[in-house]
């Protein structure tokens, strides 16, 4: 018998690669449902009778509770065990997402899907923990992170795949209830197959701390989300705004002087980590922002049926996947993060500039589809490179709470970039309504202006991660081997504790 973070567990340890299989699928699951809904949406909005202003809450009322909680999350992993807090958020999620299948009013459906965020914030940082604990000794480390990262950035375009086919075959109802074919069996594999890692010593919960993390990331999505349905002087709009700053500025203070903070400093201080936070970010700015413009203008304009429309995103989901698999375990060695991150946010650019060429006359094969790769090979370059730098180097007491900072960056990023980038679209096709005559085609061509007017400012998010990625990720010679050299010999006082602990249980 031996003790690893405060669990015990026999001779044998659990298969690797099952492992990291269990968890992708869980990751999948939270990832998958950010998107899934979307596309569900006009039939849920139907069906139960709501106003298109308050359809987006639909979206945000899960990135609420998903992005505030994330890192409430975390600690409860490394306090109680990433093996209970994630078959916790399995098992929640499932039931939450029951009570979204079942809803018969809005204000049921709204609740289910804040539900589903609050047990996704317990479930994701969990899975990515449990992948930094399983593979930390481990050379196919990241052959194990590219596989993870693919998964986490293609979930969200295969999440607008399943949702058509099973809104247009089915029902939107089972946009929910597909989490339920996913969790049960997930659940009782994890189960039989996971140790329940903890941490050595339990710190108490910092109550202060928490508060003013997750009210003020609660604040700053919401502001923006309210500025989408409502407008930027609205009273709670402006209360929003203001009091997010004012809280996250009053975290970080809590934190430098608390004797065991939710979030210890210096796992964002770090350029590489800070740097891969930021990019994750803005990259889920950019990549959710372009699954919702895209999936109305294939739809509306260009008149896809909703299974049409998910099958459209498959190219840029096989491309992230083969592209991030091939960085991650044949590229990054060579190059290290920064320049596949510098390489990933100028494709993204690139990606959106293509996309501001479209008109409504254009076709998906050659105006839609070139974008959608060029955004692939980008993506690809992103996340499986800034997932792995994210909780590279991390005590393993400490894995929970970095985990939640990479869920939390990239949607937070995704939810705020959504909000602010439906606001922007909204004025751009009040203003081109204003500004033309009334013909039968105004209100295509209006909607094709606002999201062109969009893309460009998703232009510019990439454009501003490429000059931060630049200013704040370190060069290789400076950051990768001092960061792996601190790994192995924290790695190497593990192992000797271990040993030590084995003598003693014998």
């Amino acid at each position: 018998m031996r003790r690893v973070e405060g669990s015990i567990i026999g001779a044998r340890e659990p298969n690797r690669w099952a492992v990291l299989a269990l968890l992708s699928v869980a990751q999948l699951m939270v990832v998958l449902d950010a998107t899934i809904v979307t596309i569900a949406i006009p039939s849920a909005q139907a069906d139960l009778h709501f106003s298109t202003e308050n359809r987006q809450w639909i979206v945000t009322a899960y990135a609420l509770a998903f992005g505030s909680l994330l890192l409430l999350g975390g600690k409860l992993g490394d306090l109680f065990g990433y093996k209970r807090t994630l078959i916790a958020g399995l098992v929640g999620f499932s039931i939450a997402s029951a009570i979204g299948g079942l809803a018969e009013s809005f204000g049921v459906l709204v609740a289910a899907r804040t539900l589903q965020g609050g047990f996704g914030a317990l479930l994701a940082p969990s899975a990515l923990a449990l992948l930094t604990v399983t593979f930390a000794e481990s050379p196919d480390r990241p052959t194990a992170f590219g596989i993870f990262g693919a998964i986490a950035g293609g979930a969200a375009s295969l999440g607008l795949i399943l949702g058509g086919a099973l809104t247009e075959l089915l029902s939107w109802r089972w946009c929910l209830y597909v989490n339920l074919v996913i969790a049960a069996p997930t659940t009782i594999v994890a189960l039989r197959l996971l140790v329940n890692h903890t941490a050595a010593q339990r710190d108490p919960i910092d109550l202060p701390g928490v508060l003013t993390s997750t009210l003020g990331l609660f604040a700053l999505v919401y502001g923006f989300s309210n500025a989408a349905t409502h407008s930027w002087s609205d009273t709670a709009t402006v209360v929003a705004l203001v009091a997010s700053p004012v809280l996250l500025a009053a975290f970080v203070l809590i934190e430098r002087r608390a004797r065991h903070p939710l979030l210890p400093l210096h796992i964002i201080w770090d350029r590489a980590r800070g740097g891969a936070y930021t990019t994750l970010a803005l990259a889920g700015a950019g990549i959710f922002a372009v699954s919702l413009f895209l999936t109305y203008l294939l739809q509306q304009q260009l008149g896809m049926s909703p299974l049409t429309t998910g099958v459209a995103f498959l190219p840029l989901t096989g491309v992230l996947v083969v592209v991030s698999t091939t960085v991650q375990t044949r590229v990054i060695q060579h190059t290290g993060v920064k320049p596949l991150v510098l390489a990933g946010t100028a494709l993204g650019a690139i990606a959106m500039f293509l996309f501001t060429r479209l008109t409504p006359d254009s076709s998906y094969a050659s105006d839609v589809l070139p974008g959608l790769l060029v955004l692939g090979v980008g993506m690809g370059c992103i996340f499986a490179p800034a997932f792995s730098t994210a909780t590279l180097g991390v005590e393993g007491r400490e894995a929970g709470v970095a985990s939640a900072m990479v869920n939390t960056s990239q949607q937070i990023g995704g939810s705020v970039g959504t909000s602010l980038l439906s606001t922007i679209f909204a004025s751009a096709v009040a203003s081109y309504s204003a500004d033309h005559l009334r013909t039968a085609g105004l209100a295509d061509a209006a909607a094709v202006h606002g999201y062109t007017t969009a893309f460009w400012w998703g232009a510019g998010i990439f454009a501003f991660g490429f000059v931060l990625a630049i200013v704040i990720l370190p060069g290789r010679a400076k950051a990768r081997a001092p960061t792996i050299q601190a790994a192995i010999a924290r790695q190497a006082i593990c192992n000797c504790h271990h040993t030590e602990a084995e003598g003693a249980s014998q």
